[in-house]
């Protein structure tokens, strides 16, 4: 019984993919990295992406984990054509597949107590034979269904399970290696491997693509799909992602959560490209844009080998995107990190401009943010490092008379602002620097900023006057 009605699928679709992650914490870079090629390959085949919450855990599942998941997929622009599906919304579903399971003789009802299961593991072990379940009560059926019990799938005991993985090739699993499967469990809940199998064939899902550690599901998987009559999907097994040292990528390495690189100042276009480059490549290109991968996506260029998470290329990304991206749609990511630090700014110039003026020199928004500071409010205290070495009692004469030339002014723009700061260097027989330093000091607390036309325009004639002369006061209590 397919239930493509139900989903709103449209029949004509030849590719759906699907993301399934388990709602027991946060959207991690892992996961990130398989829904992107999961996503890129419905795209790239004119196809359709289901997004599916796989909470069948429900100790360890949470509201939380869910909007975690659901906000990082949305910061990454990862949209799909169908979902949220949540398989605790299944349950009757599920269930019903298994009864009709148990009537046709493809699952059976098991009433071994937990210590009969203990005893024969023991000694599967103990004669060096690998543990499997012994189907006793597949052929001692004396108990009546309102016993507890679980209910366990009828693995085929004779041939092999050949399946061609479109990352890894051929993977062929012997029959004789399975056990028969756990599919509801005594409580009447339907277990994980199983809930899958239904939604895949429910949701017309024809490529399953996912994490390697899922290898060893899949023959079982396929063995239940075989079962109910329903079709094979092409599975994709992708490697995993190791920290720089080699080992598996964990807290340890740094951010691992997709949303901690939103807090860190990361554009989601330079965690996109850095993802996708985590086992694929066309060429020796590194720059790619979410159309040219949805254009060159094959699933069959994957690498099979692990790849190794290298931050300071992330950031090389990164700095490339802030410059490269219109400034207008870099700003509203910007945005988030002012409101993030707690600085105000409406009153200043705007996001797009602040963009262009530190792009170069910024390579995270979270950097941009807080090194703009001093365009959106005052600062309280000059940095120390810059008083000692611009602030000294020969600054005065030359701040005074970029205060008095910067006051006459009657346009505040970047020529007027710059042949002030000129005139100043000029009258006084001073190179630029002896001007331009202590004044770059005086207006923004420290000795780094864009260039002085461009931060005097920013910051605005009326503040910047107060700021030298805070400055010039500073530097003559300082004296006395």
């Amino acid at each position: 019984m397919k239930l493509e009605a139900l989903f709103n699928l449209d029949p004509n679709v030849k590719v759906r993919t699907r993301f399934a992650p388990s709602p027991t914490g946060y959207l991690h870079v892992g996961g990130a990295r398989t829904a992107l090629y999961s996503w890129l390959y419905a795209k790239h085949n004119n196809g359709e992406f289901v997004l599916r919450i796989e909470d069948t855990d429900l100790e360890r599942s949470t509201p939380e984990a869910t909007a975690a998941i659901l906000e990082g997929m949305e910061w990454l622009n990862l949209a799909w054509e169908h979902g949220p599906y949540f398989q605790t919304k299944r349950f009757d579903r599920y269930n019903q597949v298994i009864d009709q399971m148990i009537e046709q003789g493809l699952a059976y009802r098991c009433y071994c107590s937990k210590e009969r299961l203990e005893d024969l593991r023991h000694t599967q072990e103990k004669n060096k034979q690998k543990p499997r379940y012994d189907r006793h009560c597949l052929h001692n059926q004396g108990n009546t269904p309102d016993q507890p019990h679980v209910v366990r799938f009828k693995n085929p005991t004779e041939g092999s399970v050949i399946f061609e993985d479109a990352v890894r090739g051929r993977i062929e699993i012997s029959n004789n290696e399975l056990d028969d499967l756990i599919i509801r469990r005594t409580d009447g809940s339907p277990t994980y491997n199983f809930c899958v199998v239904v939604d895949d064939w429910d949701m017309g899902i024809t490529h399953v693509v996912r994490g390697e550690d899922h290898i060893n599901n899949t023959p079982r998987q396929i063995n239940i799909l075989k079962a109910l009559g329903a079709p094979i999907p092409t599975y994709a097994h992708v490697s995993m992602i190791l920290g720089d040292d080699g080992q598996k990528l964990s807290k340890r390495h740094g951010a691992v959560s997709v949303m901690q690189y939103r807090d860190d100042g990361y554009l989601p276009e330079a965690l996109l490209n850095y993802l996708v480059r985590l086992g694929w490549g066309h060429g020796d290109q590194e720059i790619f844009s979410v159309e040219e991968m949805i254009q060159l996506f094959e699933l069959e260029s994957v690498s099979k080998s692990a790849s190794a998470f290298n931050t300071e290329k992330l950031l090389w990304l990164n700095h490339h995107y802030i410059r490269e991206l219109p400034a207008e749609y870099v700003a509203k990511h910007l945005a988030w990190h002012y409101q993030d630090q707690g600085i105000d700014t409406s009153n200043g110039p705007a996001l797009e401009d602040i963009v262009k003026m530190l792009a170069e020199r910024c390579k995270t928004l979270k950097e941009m943010a807080a090194s703009s500071r001093y365009f959106f409010e005052e600062f309280t205290n000059f940095d120390e490092t810059a008083v000692k070495k611009h602030f000294k009692a020969t600054a005065i004469e030359p701040l005074e008379k970029i205060k008095e030339k910067l006051t006459a002014l009657s346009h505040w723009d970047l020529q007027s602002t710059h042949e002030a700061i000129e005139q100043t260097a000029a009258e006084l027989g001073l190179g630029m620097g002896k001007v331009g330093m202590p004044l770059r000091v005086a207006v923004t607390g420290s000795g780094q900023s864009p260039s002085m036309d461009v931060t005097l325009v920013g910051i605005g004639k009326e503040r910047t006057l107060a700021r030298i002369q805070k400055a010039i006061d500073f530097i003559k209590n300082q004296a006395d």
